[in-house]
């Protein structure tokens, strides 16, 4: 019997594994930074951001999805609003490779078996991690601390998507991180030592913002969609 159980359950597994519909592809776009050092605009991409991205989609109305990416952080005091920030004239370069995992949700059915050209917009959240070095100012100088720290983050992007030309979907968004820390932009240095150069608003944590398209090819057999 027992035998006849685990056999049961590896057909299952395999139908189930067979029958959802995946996309992989590709995110170009650009980023932009928000914190204490550069300009506060909310969707404003001022370094190229590239990237990957996986999604199950489970169902007609949400995908579980994972991307990682890559962009070099700027902020640039002079390009502020603020006549404080622009005297100061503070400017820093991060290096950053972010990992999200979550889900997308669709605010309409995206069926891709149903033949038809469908668009709908989108949702997705989750969890982000971003590796960065740690830097701090001194004497008006971006100073790294030879080290690095992981950013944890909540990703929250708004998406608009279409199929096209087959098995392509074509996708736009705009994705705000907000991280649970202040050490992206070097206003909190990581090292006990360099303290005393922290500045800045200490009420405040970072965030960054990816703006672009996503490009991703679908395969898989007609998934049985489960009960929404």
């Amino acid at each position: 019997m027992r035998h006849l159980t685990v056999l049961i359950l590896s057909i299952l597994s395999i139908q189930l594994s067979h029958s959802q519909i995946n996309e992989i592809g590709i995110f170009v776009g650009g980023s932009n930074f928000i914190g204490d050092v550069g300009a506060t605009d909310y969707i404003s991409p001022n370094q190229l951001a590239v990237g990957g991205l996986y999604k199950w989609n489970r169902s007609r109305r949400h995908s579980y999805r994972v991307s990682l990416i890559f962009t070099d952080l700027e902020g640039v005091d002079v390009n502020s609003d603020d006549p404080r920030r622009i005297q100061r004239g503070y400017e820093f370069s991060s290096k950053i490779i972010e990992g999200s995992a979550g889900m997308e949700f669709t605010f309409i059915d995206f069926n891709l078996h149903s033949g038809k050209k469908i668009a709908t917009p989108y949702l997705y959240s989750g969890i982000s991690v971003a590796h960065h070095d740690n830097y701090y100012f001194l004497n008006g100088l971006q100073t790294s601390e030879n080290n690095t720290s992981w950013a944890f983050g909540i990703p929250m992007a708004l998406g608009f998507k279409t199929n096209f030309m087959g098995n392509l979907i074509l996708g736009i968004e705009v994705g705000a991180r907000y991280t649970f820390t202040d050490e992206l932009d070097g206003s909190l240095p990581d090292t006990q030592s360099h303290l005393p150069y922290r500045f800045g608003n200490i009420n405040n944590n970072d965030w960054y913002v990816f703006s672009g398209i996503t490009l991703t090819y679908t395969f898989g057999e007609n998934p049985c969609y489960c009960i929404n």
